[in-house]
């Protein structure tokens, strides 16, 4: 098999993988391809968690004719017993004869142990293919198996001077059809969607994913920041399927707390930092919830203290060609910088038009050097 047929084998487990992209969580999104003979005899892709792995699918449709063949998986096959067998045994038992992954699974229970089992049973692995566009479809899961928290990506809305909303809080709406459809396409492929309380008493948003197209999508976490647990029980995400945690102190009050847990409410009392929910903690918090990828649609408070805390991994901002004026609200709130060596400093790793306005996606220079690319979409 040529380097050049590899890469394109490799290049179609992928495009598979991504068509998991709305449901595999907390799995990553994965994609098989198997060839024998330069022939494609079977492929398959993870749906979602709890259901068979994408090796498990192509070897069902590839039948017997799977011994001898090569494996194409755009991620490392898993080796402990989960909620499904692992799936380097079952490439052992079809006798496949190589093996080739796009990345090794950043997963510690796994961490190679899938690739070495396969080589001690005789069968010839190779791993790195595509390595960056495999990470690009993860980023959030390799985020928490890395640090154990998500990728946190914040996501706004602004005009040509900069500004979110008028002075009276009114923002509906700045984009286009186009844009606002994007969102709900990031929104899809987000683990959890985080906003704060002032959001929720202005707007009183669903906070849910809604495509114009027929793909399944698995409902994202609604996770709203309440210190002082002012959710009101009528809110419309309350009365939504899916479901929704309020993060209040551990001060908050008792009664509130059985107020709100009357309702679809999950509430969570966690560490306050100056009298309001510790970020860092959140994020340790919902990465041992499982979730892979946290996209913020808040306030400028809210923003501006993450950006500040160094907890945002990426930046999208759909610019929409207008001007809504000086007494108009701003992305962040940054107080304390005053001078240019105070500046954040980031680095613009991808801009597209969509529909009359523009997205601009920004990453922190380190994540811009450790993982480059563009925000992916399934096909």
């Amino acid at each position: 098999m040529s380097r050049a047929d590899d890469t394109r084998h490799m290049a179609r487990a992928l495009q598979l993988a991504a068509r998991g992209l709305y449901t595999t969580d907390p799995n990553p999104c994965v994609g098989c391809v198997l060839v024998k003979h330069g022939t494609l005899i079977g492929e398959g892709w993870h749906v979602r968690a709890g259901e068979p792995h994408a090796e498990i699918l192509a070897l069902r449709q590839a039948d017997e004719a799977a011994h001898g063949a090569t494996a194409y998986v755009s991620l490392e096959p898993c080796a402990p017993h989960g909620r499904t067998p692992p799936c380097a045994e079952a490439l052992i038992a079809a006798g496949v004869s190589r093996v080739v992954a796009a990345m090794q699974d950043p997963n510690p229970q796994v961490a190679g142990q899938g690739l070495r089992m396969l080589r001690e049973a005789g069968i010839v692995t190779e791993s790195g293919l595509l390595q960056s566009q495999a990470e690009a479809l993860n980023p959030g899961f390799i985020k928490r198996m890395c640090a154990g928290r998500p990728l946190v990506r914040c996501k706004l809305a602004m005009s040509l001077d900069g500004r979110t909303a008028m002075a009276s809080g009114e923002s509906q709406w700045i984009t286009g059809p186009a844009a606002r459809a994007d969102v709900h396409r990031l929104r899809a492929r987000s683990s959890a969607l985080l906003t704060g309380i002032g959001t929720v008493l202005a707007d009183d948003p669903s906070l849910n994913a809604r495509l114009d197209t027929d793909e399944a999508v698995q409902q994202p976490i609604r996770v709203v920041l309440d210190s002082q647990l002012r959710m009101p029980p009528e809110a419309r995400m309350l009365s939504l399927p899916g479901r929704t945690l309020v993060c209040c102190t551990e001060a908050a009050d008792v009664e509130k707390i059985a107020t709100l847990m009357d309702t679809s409410a999950e509430v969570h009392r966690l560490p306050a930092e100056n009298g309001h929910v510790s970020l860092p903690a959140l994020l340790d918090f919902l990465g041992c919830e499982g979730v892979n990828e946290v996209t913020v649609e808040a306030g400028a408070t809210l923003n501006g203290a993450l950006l500040q805390a160094g907890l945002v991994d990426e930046t999208i901002v759909y610019l929409a060609p207008l001007l809504m004026g000086d007494a108009a609200r701003g992305l962040f709130h940054l107080p304390g910088l005053e001078k240019m060596d105070q500046r954040i400093k980031l680095q613009i790793v991808d801009i597209r038009a969509v529909g009359d306005d523009w997205r601009i996606t920004v990453s922190s220079l380190d994540e811009a050097q450790r993982n480059p690319g563009d925000v992916s979409h399934p096909s």
